[in-house]
């Protein structure tokens, strides 16, 4: 079963490739790009029955044996992220598929589009099972490559100059990416993952620090922890709905994951565990006052995706079982949850006309379908019981409790201060774009946005898409108990590192 491996990563290049090569017919590239991800989901999902079954699985390409060859590599964590991320691309594909004609023909070219998308997830799997940290860097450079096209699509000024502010971070990150890499090859004499886990141990003190915050820089960066956030607020609102949703709910995961890595598997006795503390505190408070202070929708959930990504930082940096299960529920959690608000707000800019705050009302009224798909993954990202969004957060508050850091404290109030926040800005949303008449400037001209607007129909294939990931985000909260065991499980495993090295290393390497 060790063949199933490269699978996620291929199977998208595949078809990218054909979806690429059939651009003169969208029908069959639809057909390509869904039947694809689906089969990948199959896939990923018997990998997670798998790595559950017997713990991690390697796979040594080419039959050069681990660590001279290039090694993939899939646990319990990297399974649940390929899971999820590809169940949520497959549903922003189809979500995609059913945007009106013209809306794909003038911001989201289907010739263009699915190639590129398919690239972009292909990336995305690359990231989460490199056993080594060049492919991990080869991973997010086929995903950065994907989203700085699809970021850019039709050509808007708006769109191109923020592209240029999300081309440029990315790649100072990406270089500073591999110049890391080259001095810890120089250091050690390998990149492969298990094997740095041993020979990274045995270097200077001094030098293992410097390597581990040049590589907690790159991946903050990635996953947007302040103060290398500021990028994103200005990146991702500017792009088409499914592209923004795709990138909230994914692209700063990998940088997530990739700080999971670092700190449990490269450098597991870490001192800088209070420097993470520190972020994820800053990271929290900062995002969320960025987002109670918009007003404009996609912006404000921009601000929001930042301020939970402290969360996730939170649960690594307290360096417990129980932290870094909560952070794993909660990655998880996210993904879903923060793509289907992107999704809800491309339709709430269908049939509103915009996303600004100022511009909007009445929307429930007008569309109470809207409403609820709105209402509900709101709540649940502002952690009101009994969703998941409430079940990673007490986890995580536990873990904080448990802990007993001096920083762990400060840590959990702050935690609780961004999510009564969280739910403050998510309610603005409701009161002023669905819950309150049309506002007075919107009637000057003696005919409002809203009046309209009032005849447009949403469209069918992206209601129904947005209610099926909004099903699925509750789903979670159905099988939070088993899903929170696995998460249990797969901490263990990582912070006892042992599993993952027997997966990798010959006998004699560990």
């Amino acid at each position: 079963m060790n063949n199933l491996l490269p699978l996620p990563v291929l199977l998208p290049l595949l078809a990218s490739g054909l979806a690429l090569a059939l651009g003169r017919k969208p029908n069959a590239q639809r057909l390509i790009s869904t039947t694809s991800l689906l089969i990948v989901l199959i896939i990923e999902g018997y990998l997670i029955y798998l790595t559950d079954q017997s713990g991690p699985i390697a796979l040594s390409l080419g039959a050069w044996p681990s660590p001279l060859g290039v090694s993939v590599v899939v646990d319990r964590l990297s399974a649940l992220m390929l899971f999820v991320s590809t169940l949520v691309s497959l549903t922003v594909l189809v979500f995609s598929i059913g945007s009106e004609l013209e809306e794909r023909r003038r911001q989201t070219p289907v010739s263009i589009y699915h190639p590129t998308f398919l690239l972009l997830t292909a990336g995305v799997s690359a990231a989460f099972i490199a056993g080594d940290l060049f492919n991990m860097f080869v991973g997010f450079e086929v995903l950065l490559f994907a989203s700085y096209v699809l970021l850019t699509l039709g050509g808007t000024a708006e769109r191109v100059r923020a592209g240029i502010t999300y081309v440029i971070v990315n790649l100072l990150s990406s270089i500073l990416f591999l110049v890391t890499i080259a001095v810890i090859y120089a250091a050690t004499g390998t990149v492969n993952m298990a094997e740095l886990s041993v020979r990274l141990a045995e270097l200077p003190p001094e030098l293992q620090l410097a390597l581990q915050l040049m590589l907690l820089t790159v991946f903050s960066i990635k996953a947007a922890v302040f103060p290398l956030s500021a990028w994103l607020p200005d990146s991702y609102p500017t792009a088409p709905a499914p592209v923004t949703a795709v990138f909230a709910g994914l692209l700063t995961k990998v940088g997530v994951y990739a700080i999971i890595r670092t700190q449990t598997l490269l450098f597991p006795d870490s001192p800088l565990e209070d420097l993470l503390l520190w972020a994820a505190l800053l990271t929290m408070v900062i995002g969320i006052l960025g987002a109670v202070a918009q007003s404009d929708i996609k912006r404000l959930l921009s601000f929001t995706l930042i301020s939970h990504i402290g969360y996730m930082i939170m649960g690594i940096a307290l360096a417990t079982e129980a932290g870094l299960a909560g952070a794993i529920f909660y990655t998880a959690h996210h993904i879903t949850i923060q793509t289907t608000l992107f999704l809800v707000t491309g339709l709430i800019e269908v049939r509103g006309g915009s996303t600004s705050l100022n511009k909007l009302g009445g929307l429930a009224a007008l569309s109470p379908m809207l409403g609820v798909l709105f209402f509900i993954p709101a709540m649940n990202l502002a952690g009101i019981p009994p969703f998941s969004g409430f079940i990673g957060k007490i986890g995580l508050l536990s873990a904080g409790v448990e802990s007993g850091h001096p920083l762990s404290y400060p840590l959990v109030i702050s935690a609780v201060l961004t999510s009564l926040l969280t739910l403050y800005a998510v309610a603005k949303v409701w009161n002023r774009a669905f819950w309150r008449e049309i506002p007075d400037e919107v009637r000057s001209d003696g005919t409002s946005l809203m009046v309209q607007r009032r005849w447009v129909r949403l469209p069918q294939g992206m209601v129904v898409t947005a209610g099926v990931l909004v099903l699925i985000g509750m789903g979670i909260t159905v099988i939070a108990g088993p899903l929170y065991g696995y998460t249990d499980r797969a901490a263990i495993d990582i912070l006892a590192v042992e599993p993952y090295l027997r997966a990798v290393l010959p006998a004699e390497y560990r």
